[in-house]
């Protein structure tokens, strides 16, 4: 038995070696070549060893994915993009063709889109949909067809509380485009850093797609991790600002809300907010249109299919070249790790602002709000209504407050895209 095997590993030998020894190469040439051209090789050349640490990498997120259920419909295809992109000698992307040189029509080495449908790889010619800004949008467009935003149409107050949590976005943005040496990013690369705090994985990758390209990996990751902890990161945030008291606060129930309502709703707000913040009349333009086939009852077919179909196809295709871009020059260095580092600062920055500012409207209000549905304002809809919902029966167990978190949890979705428009506007 041994022996055959041996045997069958020699006659694959002698294959892959026919084509070189047709070429004119001796039988020992053909194996040297062939040898030679095998990825093994290239981890002990050079800097080599950073693809066997990518590798490493991702496939310790795809355990996250498959054995935690971290995010898994996204984290499963970025980290099997990262494993292609870092697989030597396969060629699925080559990331020098993304440098803002190669895509500037001023510049002598421009190229368009055409020569890298020619010339690129399989993740090249996807991520032509990330760079575009399509991807993003289209699942922009499913999550509005799956969004309820009647909680929000209810209590229009919390829509204080979803903008307020886009706090830890601007916070961060300032901190990090400063001088300080632990920082030194650009002010482009730091929005795209700051943008990690609305907890909005689409945004993200629009947002540093258009802005820092060079980030999009370490971006992507970061986001999608801290969106997949957020039970773990708010619950202390949410208990250390807020008192028993606070916490037990109950809520009256929400008014029915009418189909006219519905439908009137993201039909004003994509006009309302594009007129306001062009920039980001894409993305909500592309959420509300979503939700209007869903609120309208008239179009189930394409409301159904940008739900399943549609978005089942943007996330394997978004996942895949989003992961491709983290090949191990771009992601094992130092910023990587700040990136991380203050991604989750502004995370838990964006889950503080709205919970205070639930504390500033109780000053005013005769009905008092619940503060742990402030949280909730980050757009990981709907995991972070669920966490107030959770931390709140923890003080109260008849205390019901999902279906008010969900309102702030939906304006989220709306602030941080509305976010992105800003940053895109003044740096874009």
């Amino acid at each position: 038995m041994k022996q055959i095997k041996i045997l069958c590993i020699l006659g694959l030998m002698l294959l892959a070696c026919m084509p070189a020894m047709a070429a004119g190469f001796s039988a020992e040439e053909g194996i040297s070549k062939f040898v030679e051209e095998m990825g093994f090789v290239s981890f002990f050349v050079g800097e080599g060893w950073k693809c066997a640490v990518m590798l490493l990498i991702g496939c310790f997120l795809l355990y996250l994915a498959i054995k935690k259920e971290y995010e898994p419909l996204l984290l499963l295809p970025i980290a099997f993009g990262m494993i292609l992109t870092n697989l030597p000698g396969a060629g699925m992307f080559d990331s020098e063709m993304w440098n803002n040189e190669f895509l500037n029509p001023a510049s002598p080495n421009y190229h368009s889109y055409g020569y890298i449908m020619a010339h690129g790889g399989l993740l090249d010619i996807l991520y032509i949909g990330v760079k575009a800004g399509i991807y993003p949008c289209l699942i922009f467009l499913g999550v509005g067809a799956m969004t309820d935003f009647g909680p929000l149409i209810a209590n229009p107050k919390s829509l204080l509380l979803g903008a307020a949590a886009q706090l830890g976005i601007f916070a961060t943005f300032l901190v990090t485009q400063t001088d300080l040496p632990i920082f030194g990013f650009t002010a482009a690369q730091a929005a795209s850093i700051g943008i990690i705090g609305g907890a909005d994985g689409p945004t993200a990758i629009f947002l540093t797609s258009k802005l820092a390209p060079e980030l999009l990996g370490p971006i992507a990751v970061a986001a999608y991790s801290y969106m997949a902890l957020v039970p773990v990161i708010q619950p202390p945030i949410m208990k250390l600002l807020t008192t028993e008291k606070e916490r037990k606060i109950r809520m009256s129930q929400l008014r029915d809300v009418s189909k006219k309502e519905k439908i009137l709703f993201p039909i004003i707000v994509a006009i309302i907010v594009s007129l306001i913040v062009p920039s980001a009349g894409t993305l909500v333009g592309c959420l509300m249109l979503g939700n209007l086939m869903k609120e309208s009852g008239v179009v189930d077919r394409l409301s159904k299919a940008a739900q399943n179909e549609l978005n089942n196809i943007v996330v394997i295709c978004l996942g895949l070249t989003v992961g491709a871009t983290a090949t191990a020059t771009s992601f094992m260095n130092w910023q990587t790790l700040g990136i991380l580092c203050v991604g989750i600062v502004a995370f838990g920055i964006g889950s503080a602002g709205g919970v205070l500012m639930a504390k500033i409207m109780n000053l005013f209000l005769k009905e008092k709000i619940n503060p742990l549905i402030g949280s909730a304002g980050v757009s990981a809809v709907p995991m972070a209504a669920r966490v107030s919902q959770t931390v709140g029966q923890e003080a109260d167990k008849r205390n019901f407050l999902l279906m008010h978190a969900m309102g702030p949890n939906v304006a989220g979705v709306i602030g941080s895209a509305v976010a992105a428009g800003i940053l895109l506007s003044f740096l874009g």
